[in-house]
C-alpha cells in the first residue's frame, strides 16, 4: 500500500526532475552563447539588447509567409533599436549574405545585417513532406519538436516568435528555455474542415483515393485527427499571443482555441498520459487577432491600367496546395469554349505560371504540369516562370490583364493582393481569404471574381476578357483602392505591434 504511491510519484515527477535540470543546463550555457552572438554584431556588452527568435526554417523560400517574417524585421530593425532579430533557419545552403541579398531582390526589403543572426539548423529534412510519406501531420510535428530542440541548444531568444506555424515547438521551448511565446499563423496545421473532409470521405490532397473510399481507413483517419486536433489545441494554447491573417483563419483558430473533447480529457487524467498534461502551461488564450499580411501596395500600385496584355497570370509556390492543376484545366475549358483566345492576332489569350521551386518536389511537380499542359493540348499558349527575380515579377504584374488563383480555402492570399493593387482583376476560388477579406465589394461594386470549378473559372475569364473599357478599368480601379486601403505593410505593422509583443520582453 506504501510503495505504490511513491512508485507512481516517481514515474510523475522523474521526467520533470530530469527535464528542470537540462533546462537550467542549457540556459547556463546560454549565457555564452549570447554573448558570443551580441560580440559577433558588433554590440557592445554594456548595451541591454534583447533577442527576439523567429523560428522560420523555410526562410530563404521567397513566399508569403517569408513576406510577413521579413516586413516584420525590417519594421523591427527601424523603430526597436535594443532589439535584435534571431532567425531559426533550415537553409544551410545559404549564407546571412545570401538571404539578406536575396529578400532585397525578391521583396526590396533592405535588412540591417548587425541586428540581425541566423541560427542555422542542420535538421530541417525533419519536417519535410518527404520524410513522411505516411501520418504525415504527426510525423511534421514530432519532426518540428526536435528541430525546436535543436534551435534551443544553439541559442535561447528572450521571446519566441513561430512564424511558419509549428505549434509543437511550444512544447520545448516552453520546457527548455522558459521564455514567452508568441505565434503568427498563416494557417492552422488541422481544422475542423480537414475533418468534415474526412468523415464525409471526399478526396482531397490531404485525402488520398485509397482512404476515401473505404469506410474503415476513414474512420481511422478521423480518430487520428481527432487525437491530432485535441494535442494541438493544447499546443496552441501555451502562446501568450497569436496573430493570424485572415477572417477564415482567425474564425478556425478561435473554434480550436475553444475545442473540448471530454474523452481525450478523461483519457489524459490517466497516468503515465496525465504527467504530459503536467508539463503544459496553458497561458488561457481564447483568441487570436487579426493581422492582414504586408503587401507591396505601393510600388504595385504605380502601375498603368490601361493597355494590359492578354495575360491571365498565376503567382503562386508550386505546391500541391495551389492547385495549378486547376488552372491549366481552367484554362483548356476556356480555349475550347472559346477558341479566338487560342489565335495568335490580338483577340489570342495566355496563361503564365509565375512561381518558387523550393526543392527537387517542386521541381518536379513543375515538370508534371508541363506534361498536363501537353496532354490538354494547351502547350502553346502556357509559360512557366519559375523562381523569378521580384523585378521581374513586377515586370509580369505591370503587363497581365487578370490574376487567377486556385488554391481552395487559402488562408490569406498575398498573390490575390497583389493583383489587385498592381490593376490586375482577381479571378480566386469562392473561399478562404479571397472569398472573405479580399475580393470584397468596395463602395458596394465589385472588385473581382470568385469560382469553384474549372469550368465556373473558364466562365468567370471569359466574362473578365469581354468586360467593356468603361468597366474594366473601373472594376481595376475600384480593385486597386481597396489592395491599398486595406493590405499596405503600414497597416500591417500598426496591428502587429497592436498584438502586443513588445510586452513580453523581458
Amino acid at each position: 500500500m506504501i510503495v505504490f504511491p511513491w512508485f507512481l510519484l516517481c514515474f510523475l515527477l522523474g521526467p520533470w526532475l530530469l527535464i528542470t535540470l537540462y533546462s537550467r543546463q542549457l540556459r547556463t550555457r546560454n549565457r555564452q552563447r549570447r554573448l558570443s552572438v551580441l560580440t559577433r554584431l558588433g554590440a557592445s556588452p554594456i548595451e541591454n539588447k534583447r533577442l527576439v527568435g523567429f523560428f522560420h526554417p523555410f526562410c530563404n523560400a521567397g513566399g508569403g509567409g517569408e513576406r510577413v517574417l521579413w516586413t516584420a524585421i525590417a519594421a523591427l530593425q527601424r523603430t526597436e533599436h535594443d532589439v535584435v532579430s534571431v532567425v531559426y533557419s533550415g537553409d544551410v545552403d545559404a549564407s546571412k549574405i545570401d538571404i539578406i541579398a536575396k529578400v532585397k531582390a525578391r521583396f526590396d526589403i533592405t535588412l540591417d545585417p548587425s541586428a540581425l543572426h541566423f541560427v542555422f539548423l542542420q535538421s530541417r529534412s525533419m519536417i519535410e513532406d518527404s520524410t513522411w510519406p505516411r501520418f504525415t501531420l504527426l510525423g511534421q510535428s514530432f519532426g518540428s519538436m526536435y528541430l525546436a530542440w535543436e534551435a534551443m541548444t544553439k541559442l535561447i531568444p528572450d521571446l519566441y516568435i513561430d512564424t511558419m506555424g509549428y505549434a509543437f515547438t511550444f512544447h520545448i521551448v516552453s520546457l527548455l528555455g522558459r521564455i514567452p511565446i508568441g505565434a503568427y499563423v498563416h494557417y492552422p496545421t488541422i481544422s475542423t474542415d480537414m475533418l468534415a473532409r474526412v468523415k464525409s470521405r471526399k478526396k482531397w490532397h490531404t485525402n488520398t483515393d485509397a482512404i476515401s473510399t473505404s469506410a474503415i481507413l476513414s474512420w481511422g483517419k478521423l480518430l487520428y485527427y481527432r487525437i491530432f486536433m485535441y494535442h494541438y489545441a493544447r499546443s496552441l494554447r501555451i502562446a501568450r499571443f497569436l496573430m493570424v491573417n485572415s477572417s477564415w483563419t482567425k474564425n478556425h483558430v478561435d473554434a480550436i482555441l475553444q475545442h473540448s473533447d471530454p474523452l481525450l480529457e478523461l483519457i489524459h487524467a490517466v497516468p503515465p498520459l496525465l504527467f504530459l498534461r503536467l508539463f503544459i502551461q496553458n497561458a488561457g488564450l481564447t483568441s487570436a487577432g487579426i493581422v492582414y499580411p504586408p503587401c507591396d501596395t505601393r510600388e504595385m500600385a504605380k502601375f498603368a491600367l490601361e493597355g494590359r496584355e492578354r495575360i491571365i497570370l498565376s503567382v503562386a509556390q508550386f505546391r500541391p496546395e495551389k492547385d495549378h492543376p486547376a488552372q491549366l484545366a481552367a484554362f483548356e475549358r476556356l480555349l475550347r469554349a472559346h477558341p479566338e483566345y487560342a489565335e495568335t492576332d490580338t483577340t489570342g489569350v495566355k496563361l503564365v505560371l509565375l512561381g518558387g521551386s523550393r526543392n527537387a518536389g517542386d521541381a518536379a511537380r513543375v515538370e508534371g504540369l508541363r506534361l498536363l499542359a501537353q496532354e490538354l493540348g494547351i502547350e502553346d499558349h502556357v509559360q512557366f516562370v519559375v523562381n523569378a527575380s521580384y523585378p521581374d515579377m513586377l515586370k509580369w504584374l505591370s503587363r497581365a490583364s487578370i490574376g487567377l488563383s486556385t488554391m481552395v480555402d487559402e488562408h490569406f492570399g498575398i498573390n490575390v493582393v497583389e493583383f489587385m493593387a498592381a490593376g490586375l482583376i482577381p479571378v480566386a476560388h469562392a473561399s478562404g481569404g479571397p472569398l472573405k477579406d479580399i475580393i470584397v465589394p468596395f463602395n458596394g461594386e465589385p472588385t473581382g471574381y470568385h469560382a469553384g470549378t474549372p469550368e465556373t473559372f473558364a466562365d468567370v475569364l471569359h466574362i473578365a476578357l469581354t468586360l467593356s473599357p468603361d468597366q474594366d478599368l473601373a472594376m481595376r480601379r475600384r480593385a486597386r483602392a481597396w489592395a491599398v486601403q486595406k493590405f499596405s505593410e503600414a497597416e500591417f505593422e500598426k496591428a502587429w505591434n497592436a498584438s502586443g509583443w513588445r510586452s513580453w520582453l523581458p
